[in-house]
């Protein structure tokens, strides 16, 4: 018989969950050859693993009576990576040691440290935490140790994952050595060879996980959708399983944030989790979970480990996992003790490789298929409420009578079309799903539905009018009488604008632009409307050939003459020797700026300024009268006199004789620059490059 070699509390307790028979692992750890040994287990999520470690160390935990023994210190240590994990082997110890008098205390980060002191010191049989708070009770002093019979190492690969090894030695150094190690790890890396040579003896190694690493009560399917679409395949991938819980996996915290608040605005009763939250907000999510008031649960991969819903039947991972060992982690939520679960991979069209390489490394087989569509989920609906209705159910007196009334007020057709979409809207819109076909191909570049005919027209505003779409579009729909579809593309050039009008409606908007010029009705009836002949392409053509558009610049014909023969004089009005046409676009310069390509006569875009008008207005400084006196020029230029008197040549000045001191240095200024103020030299430092000057002052 199963469980035979427990004691009676425990297998009352088994018996109570309805435990028919051990796990692979369970089973494993309770032979004859595992009993006091050290062991090494590596067994798949959602294997019992909890329930397998809680019966392996019962051995060294209780009595012969099946009771625990006189509390004085813990007996047992179980570290697990994740406060979720950490409870969530407290409520299986729990229940599992319910009948033997446990008294359990668990030491999870985000609780409240005086409060897990307390209990500490009234004792506790199994301590549950986490390496960060048990390291810091242990250096306080509120956890002690020395009395340790089993410590069981959960998630082992996780916890060095996670960057724990420093905290689990120093845990690990301060329990005897004659303490039993249980090391549960899904994987086998190097990290934890070495763990488990320092710290086991002679350690048993148990391995469940078989070549086909996939689970065998979990279902994977790969959903292919286009990369704007994730969001819609998840909202109808929810919708179709219609799961009585299902969980989301995304990879970040704003990614978990943005898809929960969508789902709850679209109506799914969703619930959200990772490392943001403190710690009562994730205990409040997963009771909303546990008590059915939430159906969704939105997460990080911090919540891929620990989380066992026995309801949960649907895995849906919104973006690819990293790695292998990612994927079996999430999964592993659903499909367990022997329950069936379904796994969902939502993958971009792009990633298509990448998940089938992940597959290939996971030993997963998966079936690929499209997302849901709407008539799918609407197929799947019915066939739900025709299952539902067609149960039997008890009918109380009451319901009787409310029935009798609605049949004598209502046919049976109207009350069932009712209850039908009473039905329906409890429920989520699914969405539309964008083109498979259409998303892989590249978009169709061809003229809009209706525009294959059209007429090009012109008025005379645009961008100098600071004229744009917005304010276009609602003018041409009430001078042309026209919606604002069929109004085709729009080109604003600097003082005029093109547009496009479907041939068919063409002559009602001419007619209907007519009789509304000039009416006075509107601001805007003064605005001249057009026929444009051609396209835009072909006007720019012509602006080309031409030289500039509208008297503005207008692309260059070409190279040749681009040089100047000579740069421009100024000072002798006769304008530039080479006009600047070549360069802006038109004809060739030959002397003066009529010829160039802004426009006759530059002036702005279009004015009447005559060639050499900007020399003509160059000053001549060299004539100007200077405000205390006439310019006297020096070798052609021009400076500013002194205040006192004519600007003295550099030769007249005085000479600055200084008197060397005995150290070589300058030392004082005999001489001044009128012969009667001594002044005393001093170097300053200036923040400016050059030759430092000399600061002269009197004494």
């Amino acid at each position: 018989m199963p469980f035979t070699t427990l004691p009676n509390t425990l297998r009352e307790a088994l018996a109570q969950r309805e435990y028919d028979k051990p796990t692979a692992v369970q089973s494993a750890v309770i032979e004859s050859e595992a009993v006091n040994q050290d062991l090494i287990v590596s067994a798949q999520t959602g294997s019992g693993k909890t329930v397998a470690f809680g019966l392996s160390m019962s051995n060294q935990l209780l009595e012969d009576t099946g009771k625990m023994p006189f509390l004085v210190e813990p007996l047992a240590l179980i570290i697990a990576p994740t406060r979720e994990l950490a409870l969530q082997v407290s409520r299986e110890l729990n229940w599992l040691y319910a009948n033997s008098s446990a008294q359990i205390a668990t030491c999870v980060g985000g609780m409240d440290a005086s409060k897990e002191r307390r209990n500490l010191r009234k004792g506790a049989h199994i301590i549950v935490g986490t390496p960060g708070r048990l390291r810091d009770h242990l250096e306080r002093g509120a956890l002690d140790l020395a009395k340790l019979r089993v410590a069981v190492l959960d998630e082992a690969d996780e916890m060095l994952d996670m960057g724990f090894r420093d905290d689990l030695e120093e845990i690990l150094d301060a329990t005897p050595d004659e303490r039993r190690t249980l090391l549960f790890s899904a994987t086998m890396p190097k990290q934890i060879v070495a763990l488990a040579k320092r710290y086991q003896k002679d350690a048993l190694r148990i391995s469940t996980v078989g070549e086909d690493r996939g689970h065998g009560d979990i279902s994977y399917e790969v959903v292919t959708v286009a990369p704007a679409d994730t969001e819609n395949a998840v909202v109808n991938m929810l919708r179709y399983h219609e799961a009585e819980s299902a969980m989301l996996f995304c990879g970040t915290r704003d990614a978990v944030r943005r898809l929960h608040a969508s789902l709850v605005e679209r109506g799914f009763s969703a619930v959200a989790l990772s490392g943001e939250h403190t710690q009562a907000e994730r205990n409040q999510a997963m009771q909303a979970l546990r008590n059915k008031r939430a159906r969704v649960c939105v997460a990080t991969d911090v919540a891929a480990r620990g989380l066992d819903l026995p309801t949960l039947s649907l895995v849906i991972h919104v973006e690819i996992p990293r790695d292998p060992e990612t994927l079996q982690h999430r999964s592993g939520r659903t499909g367990r003790a022997g329950r069936k679960g379904t796994a969902v991979i939502i993958a971009p069209y792009q990633r298509r490789k990448r998940v089938e390489r992940m597959l290939r490394d996971a030993k997963i087989r998966a079936e690929w298929r499209d997302a849901p569509s709407r008539e799918d989920i609407i197929a799947k609906d019915n066939e739900r409420m025709m299952d539902g209705l067609l149960e039997a159910v008890e009918i109380d007196e009451e319901d009787r009578k409310m029935a009798e009334i609605l049949l004598e007020k209502k046919t049976p057709e109207e009350i069932a079309v009712a209850l039908v979409q009473a039905h329906r809207a409890k429920m989520p819109a699914p969405e539309k799903m964008l083109d498979k076909v259409a998303q892989s191909q590249p978009r169709d570049t061809g003229p809009r539905p209706g525009f294959e005919d059209t007429v090009w027209y012109s008025m005379n505003v645009g961008h100098n009018q600071r004229a744009d779409a917005r304010w276009i579009l609602p003018v041409l729909c009430r001078r042309g009488h026209i919606t604002k579809n069929e109004i085709g593309a729009i080109r604003i050039n600097g003082d005029t604008t093109l547009f496009e009008i479907p041939r068919k409606v063409s002559e009602k908007f001419m007619e209907a632009v007519t009789k509304s010029h000039g009416s006075g009705n509107d601001d805007t009836d003064d605005i001249e409307i057009s026929q444009f002949n051609g396209t835009p392409r072909d006007a720019a053509k012509r602006r080309g050939r031409n030289g500039g558009r509208d008297g503005g610049r207008g692309r260059s014909s070409g190279r040749d003459g681009r040089k100047f023969s000579s740069r421009p004089t100024y000072g002798n009005k006769q304008g530039h020797d080479v006009g600047r046409g070549d360069t802006r676009g038109g004809s060739r310069g030959d002397g003066n700026r009529e010829s160039g390509g802004r426009g006759e006569g530059y002036k702005g875009r279009g004015g009447d300024r005559k060639a050499g008008d900007r020399a003509a207005k160059k000053r001549d400084y060299g004539d100007k009268p200077a405000r205390d006196g006439d310019f006297k020029k020096r070798d052609g230029g021009a400076k500013k006199p002194r205040s006192d008197g004519e600007y003295k040549k550099r030769d007249d000045r005085p000479k600055r004789n200084f008197d060397g001191g005995s150290d070589g240095k300058r030392k004082k200024l005999s001489g001044s620059f009128d012969g009667d103020t001594p002044v005393v030299a001093k170097k300053i430092k200036r923040p400016h490059r050059g030759k430092r000057p000399i600061q002269r002052k009197s004494k």
